[in-house]
């Protein structure tokens, strides 16, 4: 430990920098039970520097002023770096100085334990019991280790400076019965090296190969206090170099003739291209020489040979080559590799290499490399000119050449140290881009950097982007403390050898209901759990409450826990409620990560957890990928075969199978299926079943949702919606017990009662970036505030299942989001699923799944939806490169239905090109003619959206809503009207493979067809209308014996006239009718009355029909007879419906349009004028997401405006500006204004203006002024 000289050098540093106000606490005590969030001695320097600081501002107050600005990163940089001086000179020490001190908070220095040294034997069965306290003090091997009836086992600390592990090594350990097993304590972590290694192989006999906690039995294991995991502050680029790595095969379609890569001084990226053919043209000898010429000094020239270059190579280009620094051009003939690397400027920098011809099989490869010094350290950039094997070519490469990097952090990460192993989430769309990294000795490090070994294969986003946070996580792997298994060198027996190539059977850690005390924290779980059911990392078994509420006095909790390639989950919580999950990184491991089990466990809190890497498992149905589903059968009824995309494919990082638990500051940071999923059991399952209620889970209000991050999910970030199987397999239900179904969503009331209020589930602060679809969200009420979604294919579809059938007056709303569809995170293209060129901006990028599939921010679904305050930046449809994105857009391939309903209001567009798009029949991706792509409609409330406020964006093509005053937007395939909508629904019995056809009377020669909702056993037809207007129905058969009609979304009085066509002589009973809200009985119930004329019927209130047998058409008006409130489909008092009985003579086709038509044409009038253009597209300055979405009280932001006045704005009076942070910098002359800005501060060091319009020298003093003149901060 640190002594007393050793402890006044760090305070004399302290009192030197630290800004820190004095304070008149006492020394610190170092047998305090506080809970310590950093190392003792850290704290014991802090505290009296401050002290010392005040008793030297007491002598010199008058003439001393402290600088409050100091950095205070200065501070700890000053203190870990005596610290590192005090470590190394520890090496010397006794680690135990303080000995006596600690001892009341240290287990290991009980005066009552017994020294302890078994040594190893395979063989013996241990037991240890009454009055048995052993002091483990080295390694030991054993069969079987008991500790019960009071025995305890304590693993002596040997310190941070011994490099003696004791290790246990047990085919099993049980500790039951007042039995104790310690490795530290809470307050006093354990500082040595401490393993217990779990051996055995599958097929022995009597292998349990577990470390169980039974009735009774305490396990306290606290390793050193280091931070679990953080984020990067700064990106971590491939190969080491900002813009990542560059490698360019000509390949044999390369054109002949000189080539040229030109690439930046300080970062290696790659600037321009171009071919020179001066083996056939002297001109391109000029080219050639202009394109030396016009590049600035100091940029990198790389030229490589394809072919032959040489017979009209003239001087002029030559000499420009010379000035590169090359002697060998002036000798290059016919057919010869050449290849040469320069510094536009710098001679003595250039390399070459020429090849004498020989032949075209056997030439040779002239190579030229040249390694650069830079900012970010060293990058080597090599060109290539062969004739080989027959044929000619070049390269271009750039590559980092450092082996070692050191990377920014946003935490304090000084308790990592050299040698400690971390992991670096991928921030791309593939999780597989996750890098393992040792770390190195870094004397220049600050406590918030770390040195890293070897170069990153794949970019590691590290920065707040478009006003969201996308920096990539970093976790730690390696702690002083591990739990792991022994493992064979591959698979073997009956382990699932036909998916695994590796062992798969490990140990497990098992805690059961009536355990004393379990308390985890500051320990590494590696090769540990097994691909059975029940055996995982970390498992807590049925322990009930074990928290306050099981009278546990102190909380149970895992903690700091470092959890990776292990083979079955990570931390499994089952039938256990009020458990702290907290701090863990849980990294690449089989199966659902932070699992609960049965669909019961409640109020376990998981906060600031790390979940990366989820691989697929053979546990579960959803822990399957496709090949395990179609080949795991054993548990299905008869020879069925499982559908893998609906019952398997949902292994997640988080499965949270109740929605009473809270879920604050995680990452779900990459999976094989899914980040976050919220699963329902309509019962609990396994041991847990009959524990609660049927479909309670579904509707009990949602623990705290805040702050969570998800990406890197090839199918969603995060997922609300659906649920398991909770029934055997039968021949009804074939398909295996807990295997997934599609669900009905979450709908959260008062006490999981469906008829008492809601309670509004709040998504509070997600960030889903690089998903195919950030979040699939499927109920209400669910409302989403200060989210983000990113880089997703679909940013979040809102299933809100406020419509017909389903939960009546549900609605799912986002306000003070952002959307953000091409952010400038690109990925990189070595692991991108999909490469290709962006919308926005013509780079280069990743894409999610397929270059050409339609990336959408808001992705209106069913409904109502409701989007207020929201920002959408860089949105654009290519269809050069068939990819139709859009800010707003609808579900694909949807045969639902659309209320219109859904609305928008307050809405912000920052560099979107496309706001909307709606589907067509030559969209080339996916149908989209189903009956809900052609309803497709939304209500732009004030405007932000089209200009019109109160207006409708519905699809082109959809004439049962057009009038004459819509406004037609060719680049959204959409059109913008005016007018009032509701929603009729039909529901036609039996329900026969029928098609329907809906005419209005405005626009007969446009009628919409309609297959129907396929999937209920009844057929539902629900097409949006125009108020107040006419139609007909048609269908393509019989008409239906039976039809329900229910008029939705129609407030008191509105109405519709329908015509329904029937054959001649048909006969009806026709009743009016009042369903329930939520139990869908029928309430009331009246006749309908035959009348003999249309006018009779349209002078009705709506209980009024008639048959005209000369069209074969039945009419009614549907009218709203009760009041509806706020956003019910129906009315209060029910649903108001028509039920029609149709008793017909023969089978003919029932379409009626060829007398219905002219007879019924009516001219098309517009019965709500069409507003004025508002300006609101611009001119709304409160509209869109007010705050960024960063949840990190560390950072500060500027508020930065840049106004440029073109020329015509000038004459006009405007002015050129830049306001930071309402500072405003005037730019009042010709030319760029160039600020400065510190990176830590935020005040402008530095300003200056050029006029490079009217000196090209300008050009050279600006690019001076900003490589030289600013600092690199």
């Amino acid at each position: 430990m640190m002594t007393t000289v050793a402890r006044s050098l760090v305070m004399a540093v302290l009192l030197a920098l630290s800004p820190a106000a004095p304070t008149d606490e006492p020394s610190v005590v170092l047998t305090t039970e506080k809970k310590l969030d950093k190392p003792i001695e850290v704290m014991m320097l802090e505290e009296e520097a401050a002290k010392k600081k005040k008793e030297e501002e007491e002598t010199v107050a008058e003439s001393s002023v402290w600088n409050q600005e100091w950095s205070e990163d200065i501070v700890e940089n000053a203190v870990m770096k005596v610290l590192k001086e005090l470590e190394t000179s520890e090496n010397a020490q006794d680690s135990r100085t303080l000995q006596e001190t600690r001892a009341v908070d240290c287990p290991d220095v009980d005066p009552t334990l017994t020294p302890w040294n078994p040594g190893h034997d395979e063989t013996a069965q241990v037991v240890v019991g009454q009055g048995q306290h052993f002091l483990l003090q080295s390694s030991a091997s054993f069969h079987s280790l008991e500790i019960k009836n009071g025995g305890r086992v304590v693993f002596a600390d040997l310190g941070s400076s011994s490099e003696t592990e004791i290790a246990l090594r047990s085919r099993e350990i049980t500790v039951s019965t007042d039995g104790e097993f310690h490795i530290g304590s809470e307050t006093c972590p354990y500082q040595g090296k401490a393993t217990v290694s779990l051996y055995g192989r599958s097929d022995d006999k009597n292998n349990n190969k577990q470390f169980m906690v039974l009735e009774g039995g305490t396990l306290e294991v606290h390793g050193k206090r280091k931070l679990g995991w953080t984020q990067l502050t700064q990106t971590v680029p491939a190969g080491g170099l900002p813009k990542g790595t560059y490698f360019w095969d000509t390949s044999p379609e390369w054109p002949r003739g000189i080539h040229v890569r030109v690439f930046d001084e300080i970062s290696g990226t790659h600037v321009s291209t171009d071919r020179f053919d001066t083996q056939i043209s002297a001109t391109e000898s000029l080219r050639l020489a202009a394109f030396i010429d016009q590049l600035p000094d100091g940029k990198v020239v790389a030229l490589a040979v394809v072919n032959t270059a040489d017979r009209r190579l003239e001087d002029t280009a030559k000499q420009k080559i010379r000035e590169l620094g090359s002697v060998e051009v002036d000798s290059l003939n016919r057919r010869e590799p050449w290849a040469m690397v320069g510094v536009k400027g710098n001679t003595s920098v250039a390399v070459e290499q020429r090849l004498p011809y020989v032949d075209a099989q056997t030439t040779g490869t002239a190579t030229a490399a040249v390694t650069l010094q830079s900012f970010f350290g060293s990058f080597r950039v090599t060109a290539t000119s062969e004739w080989l094997g027959g044929n000619p070519k070049g390269t271009f490469t750039v590559d980092g050449n450092g082996n070692e990097l050191v990377i920014n952090l946003k935490d304090d990460v000084s308790s990592w140290r050299p040698g400690d192993h971390i992991v670096l989430a991928s921030t791309d769309y593939d999780m597989e881009q996750a890098e393992e990294f040792e770390l190195l000795p870094c004397e220049e490090c600050s406590v918030r950097q770390v040195k890293i070994n070897g170069q990153a294969k794949y970019t590691h986003f590290g920065e707040v982007a478009d006003d969201v946070d996308l920096r990539g996580e970093v976790g730690l792997l390696t702690r002083n403390v591990k739990f792991l298994s022994e493992m064979e060198d591959g698979c073997y027996g009956d382990n699932f050898c036909q998916f695994f190539d590796y062992d798969t059977y490990g140990g497990h850690l098992k805690v059961l209901a009536g355990f004393k005390n379990v308390h985890l924290s500051g320990a590494e779980f590696t090769r540990m759990g097994r691909q059975v059911l029940g055996t995982y990392p970390v498992h807590f078994h049925l322990a009930g409450d074990v928290d306050e509420a099981g009278g546990y006095s102190r909380p149970t909790y895992v903690r700091d826990l470092s959890i990776h390639h292990c083979f079955s989950r990570c931390v499994t919580i089952h039938g256990t409620h009020g458990l702290l999950v907290q701090d863990t990184v849980g990294y690449d491991t089989l199966g659902h990560c932070y699992f609960l089990e049965d669909g019961n466990e409640q109020r376990n809190v998981l906060d600031h957890n790390l979940g990366l890497v989820t691989r697929p498992g053979t546990l579960l149905p959803s822990d399957r990928d496709e090949n395990m589903c179609l080949r795991m059968t054993d548990a299905v009824y008869g020879d069925y075969m499982p559908v893998a995309k609906k019952e398997c494919k949902g292994v997640s990082t988080f499965w949270i199978s109740h929605p009473n638990n809270v879920l604050t500051n995680n990452s779900a940071a990459g999976s094989a299926e899914v980040g976050i999923w919220y699963i329902f059991h309509d019962t609990p399952t396994g041991p847990s079943e009959g524990s609660l209620p049927f479909k309670q889970a579904e509707r009990t209000p949602l623990g705290r949702f805040y702050n969570n991050r998800v990406h890197s999910n090839p199918q969603r970030g995060l997922m609300i919606d659906d649920r398991v199987k909770t029934t055997p397999p039968s021949a009804k239900a074939p398909q295996e017990y807990l295997s997934l179904g599609q669900g009905q969503g979450y709908y959260p009331h008062q006490n999981a009662d469906i008829e008492q209020p809601r309670v509004p589930a709040m998504i509070e602060g997600l960030i889903a970036y690089k998903n195919q679809a950030g979040a699939w969200i499927r109920g209400g009420d669910i409302w989403h505030d200060k989210c983000a979604f990113v880089d997703n294919g679909v940013g979040i579809t809102m299933a809100s299942s406020g419509f017909f059938p389903r939960d009546v007056g549900g609605t799912q709303q986002v306000w003070n989001s952002i959307f953000v569809g091409e952010s400038a995170n690109v990925g990189t293209d070595t692991g991108a699923t999909a490469w290709g060129v962006g919308g926005v901006e013509a780079v280069e990028r990743s894409f999610p799944g397929q270059t050409k599939f339609p990336m959408r921010g808001l992705d209106i679904y069913d409904g109502p939806t409701i989007a207020k305050s929201c920002t959408f930046k860089k949105y654009a449809s290519a269809p050069e490169h068939d990819r139709y994105s859009s800010a707003i857009g609808w579900r694909l391939t949807n045969d639902w239905h659309m209320t219109p309903k859904n609305n928008v209001t307050d809405l912000k567009f920052e560099n979107v090109k496309t706001r909307v798009f709606t589907t067509g029949e030559d969209v080339p991706f996916m149908s989209t003619d189903k009956d809900g792509d052609k309803n497709q409609i939304f209500h732009d409330l004030d405007g932000t959206v089209t200009g019109y406020p109160d207006t409708y964006v519905v699809r082109q093509d959809n004439h049962l809503v057009r009038n004459p005053g819509c406004l037609d937007k060719p680049g959204w395939r959409a059109s913008i009207c005016s007018g009032e909508f509701a929603q009729v629904l039909f529901s036609a019995q039996p329900p026969l493979s029928r098609t329907m056809t809906i005419v209005r009377d405005e626009y007969p020669d446009h009628p919409m067809t309609m297959g129907g909702a396929t999937s209920l056993p009844t057929k539902f037809y629900q097409p949006v209308v125009a108020l107040r207007q006419s139609y007909t129905i048609h269908w393509d058969k019989r008409a239906p014996e039976e039809v329900t009609i229910y008029i939705l979304n129609f407030d008191s009085g509105e109405w519709v006239r329908l015509g329904l066509c029937y054959p001649p002589e048909t006969t009806f009973q026709i009743k009016y009718q009042l369903q329930g809200r939520v139990k869908k009985r029928v309430t009331h119930e009246e006749d309908m009355s035959s009348v003999s004329t249309l006018t009779d019927v349209e002078d009705g209130s709506g209980k009024l029909f008639y048959f005209e047998e000369s069209t074969g058409l039945l009419f009614l008006k549907l009218q709203a007879n009760e009041v509806r409130s706020g956003d019910d489909y129906c009315s209060d008092v029910g649903c108001e419906r028509i039920v029609i009985t149709a008793t017909m003579k023969g089978n003919q086709v029932s379409d009626c349009r060829a007398s219905a038509y002219p007879r019924y044409r009516l001219t098309p009038t517009q019965t709500v004028p069409m507003p004025s253009f508002s300006g609101a597209l611009s001119d709304c300055i409160d509209c869109g997401a007010q705050e960024p979405i960063v949840f990190d009280p560390n950072l500060r932001f500027l508020e930065v405006t840049v106004a440029s006045a073109g020329l015509e704005e000038t004459q006009q009076g405007h002015k050129s500006f830049v306001e930071i942070n309402g500072v405003r910098y005037k730019h009042r002359s010709r030319g760029y204004l160039i600020l400065g800005i510190d990176a830590v501060t935020g005040s402008v060091i530095d300003q200056a203006t050029f006029d490079t319009h009217g000196s090209a020298e300008n050009d050279l003093a600006m690019a001076s002024f900003i490589r030289n003149t600013l600092p690199q901060k």
